[in-house]
């Protein structure tokens, strides 16, 4: 069996047992943004620059919207009508937060 987390690394601490884990960044975002329930600077910072909620996270993600789609099991150009609609369904906010692993919430500011 093999471990597919090898990116991850403990760092011990002076009496040995373990202290920190290090994970890569694109994964720490991936199980972790959003997980407290608050949107980061950086996306509402694009969104007050126009970006709908939907692309300032998935940007912010450094998620592509093919790479969304897929998770979400549309197409490209259906996820990019998605993310341009001025005034999505709840139902929609759901799913687009699903697939990018945070609260619908965090999409309806």
């Amino acid at each position: 069996m093999t471990n597919a987390l090898t990116d991850i690394q403990t760092i011990k601490g002076p009496d040995g047992t373990p202290a920190y884990v290090v994970v890569p960044y694109a994964e720490f975002m991936q199980r972790f943004a959003g997980a407290d329930g608050l949107i980061p600077h950086e996306v509402v910072s694009a969104t007050v620059d126009g970006a709908s909620p939907m692309k300032a996270w998935r940007e912010h993600l450094r998620l592509t919207q093919a790479e969304v789609a897929a998770r979400m099991g549309i197409s490209q150009a259906a996820y990019a009508q998605t993310e341009a609609a001025k005034h999505p369904r709840k139902t929609t906010l759901a799913r687009v937060a699903a697939a990018l692993h945070i609260a619908s919430e965090q999409l309806d500011f």
